[in-house]
C-alpha cells in the first residue's frame, strides 16, 4: 500500500481519495474517521424534494427498508441518503445498532420487554415498538449497564 499526501493550492478544497481493490471494514473505518462530522449533531434529511435539518437528539431510530434509509422522529419520517453503516460511524453516544436494519436512540427507550427466542422489544416514548435482535441484546445490555 502506498500513501500520498499533497497540500491543495489556495482556493482548492481538501480531497481524500481511497483507491482499493476490496472495500474492507478497515477502509470503511478510515473513511468515517476522515469524513467531516455533522455540525451540532445535525443530519440532512428529506421528505420528497424538501431538505430538512434534523437534530440527532430528535431521532427515535433509523431503519433501512428496500435499500432506503429512513429517520423516524416523534411525528415525522424522513429519508436519508446515508447508508446505515455511515450513520453508525457517526459515533453518537446514544445510538446503537439493534438489528441488521435498525439503529436506535437509547435515550428514547421507555421500557424493554423480553420476547421470543432471546430477543427484546423496546417500547419507545412515541409509542412505537422495535425489536432488538438476539445477537445485539448483549451489546445493548452492556451499553445500558444491565
Amino acid at each position: 500500500m502506498r500513501i500520498v499526501i499533497e497540500q491543495p493550492e489556495d482556493g482548492e478544497e481538501d480531497l481524500v481519495i481511497f483507491r482499493c481493490r476490496n472495500i474492507s471494514s478497515e477502509i470503511i473505518a478510515q473513511q468515517s474517521d476522515v469524513k467531516p462530522k455533522p455540525q451540532d449533531d445535525m443530519m440532512i434529511a428529506y421528505i420528497g424534494s424538501e431538505i430538512h435539518r434534523v437534530s440527532c437528539g430528535d431521532v427515535f431510530y433509523f431503519e433501512t427498508v428496500d435499500n432506503k434509509s429512513f429517520i423516524y422522529c416523534d411525528n415525522e419520517v424522513y429519508e436519508s441518503k446515508q447508508k446505515l453503516y455511515e450513520i453508525e460511524a457517526l459515533n453518537v453516544d446514544d445510538f446503537l445498532r439493534i438489528s441488521k436494519s435498525t439503529i436506535i436512540n437509547l435515550s428514547k427507550i421507555k421500557t424493554l420487554t423480553p420476547s421470543m427466542s432471546g430477543r427484546l422489544e423496546a417500547l419507545l416514548h412515541n409509542g412505537e415498538i422495535v425489536v432488538i435482535s438476539r445477537q445485539y441484546v448483549s451489546a445493548l445490555k452492556k451499553k445500558l449497564g444491565v
